[in-house]
């Protein structure tokens, strides 16, 4: 039990003890946000010693938690894609196609039939590479076109996104950072305001009882409780509720349109690009019903560009090595495209205008919708956060009674 004496001799070390609650509270508040998302990679000797940040551990799901959201309720593949105008796109890389095509007609002729193009004189070769160019933008316009009538069969918007996040881990701790940058800041404060009001409690207590035990008590319960209070009031309540003469909600629900404008940049800036569209689209798991497309196109054009000429040409190089020629064509024609359509990625991103689109649908998100932008990062391993925070505290509380003891 305390005395007069003990608090008129320690009294400013006393006055130490919630000081150091606060500290307990901020500094475990700090080490939990960092675990959410530090390091990227695992570091440590597996299985069990070491640590990987909960979101980065969980890429794969977290990814496919927020992009599930995103995809069912935000944007579509049709959304992406439907605002392209083909004839734009045509006019957009119509230089540069032109370029393109002039190089693969005369390697392919080169390569297929080579008497005949080297006896050939110059300006009928350039009618040739010129007939050529002129089915371009035709081919390029009825491509989009194939493409956006039914757009989910050559593009896999969530799987595009997922894989990105996933490879990308920076770029997911991004998107749940920066959506709820407030929220962080507000768990890392709180801890000093909630630990702070827990010590003015703990001082109480060791004024009359003065038991080394109550520091490592309070430590605990300081790095315990804060952690789960400030988690709790982020998410909740859902829907505003006046309590006394204040309105509360959940602070993340509360900042929907700031969230929306964030969040809205982010995805349009880092994630569903222009140019990673077009890599999705060429290069993914669907790319080879868009190789069907074009194959078909440029069969067409070269059919027609052949004109009269096709059975002077089939004949020339025979009809199994027609094919294989339009399958040559094709196949240049897609090695093409990627460094091709950049081109027109100044066009694509002012027409698909991603964030804007996410703006404003997610202001017609319903509360339980909305959460689930930012939660899976705090639902995944959070007792361990926690946990972490109380054995932070615990420790901490330990050391500073071992100070108390020395100094009185």
């Amino acid at each position: 039990m305390g005395t007069l004496a003990d608090l008129e001799a320690h009294w400013y070390i006393d006055l130490t003890i919630p000081l150091v609650a606060a500290l307990i509270g901020y500094v475990t508040k700090l080490v939990a946000i960092r675990m959410m998302f530090q390091p990227l990679e695992f570091r440590g000797i597996r299985p069990w010693l070491g640590w990987q940040g909960v979101v980065p551990r969980r890429a794969a799901r977290m990814a496919s938690i927020a992009v599930d959201t995103m995809t069912r309720h935000l944007i579509s593949a049709r959304d992406v894609i439907a605002r392209l105008d083909p004839d734009r796109v045509a006019a957009e890389i119509d230089a540069p196609m032109r370029a393109a095509t002039d190089g693969i007609v005369r390697t392919i002729m080169t390569e297929y039939d080579p008497d005949v193009w080297r006896a050939m004189p110059e300006p009928a070769k350039r009618l040739v590479v010129a007939r050529a160019q002129a089915e371009v933008p035709r081919m390029v316009r009825a491509v989009l076109a194939e493409i956006q009538d039914d757009p989910e069969a050559v593009f896999d918007l969530k799987g595009m996104v997922v894989t990105n996040l996933v490879t990308e881990k920076a770029v997911l701790n991004r998107i749940f950072l920066e959506a709820g940058r407030k929220e962080f800041r507000f768990i890392a404060h709180s801890g000093i305001w909630f630990g702070g009001a827990l010590g003015l409690f703990q001082l109480t207590l060791w004024i009359f009882f003065r038991q080394p035990l109550l520091m490592p008590a309070f430590g605990l319960v300081v790095g315990w409780f804060t952690d789960w209070l400030a988690l709790k009031l982020i998410f909740n309540p859902k829907q505003p509720k006046r309590i006394l003469w204040f309105k509360v909600q959940g602070l993340f629900l509360r900042r929907r349109r700031e969230v929306a404008a964030d969040y809205g940049a982010l995805i349009a800036d880092e994630i569903i690009t222009p140019r990673k569209v077009i890599q999705a689209v060429l290069t993914g798991p669907l790319s080879d019903r868009v190789f069907a497309m074009v194959r078909r196109q440029v069969q067409g054009a070269l059919d027609h560009s052949a004109g009269a000429a096709r059975p002077l040409l089939v004949a020339t190089v025979g009809s199994t090595r027609y094919q294989e020629m339009k399958l040559s064509i094709t196949g240049q024609v897609m090695a093409r495209l990627p460094h091709t359509l950049r081109h027109v990625e100044t066009y694509a991103k002012e027409a698909m205008d991603v964030r804007s689109l996410l703006v404003e649908k997610m202001q017609h998100l319903t509360d339980r919708q909305f959460e689930r932008l930012i939660r899976p990062a705090f639902e995944e391993d959070e007792w361990k956060l926690i946990a972490v925070g109380a054995v932070l505290g615990f420790v901490m509380g330990e050391l500073q009674a071992l100070v108390l003891e020395h100094l009185t």
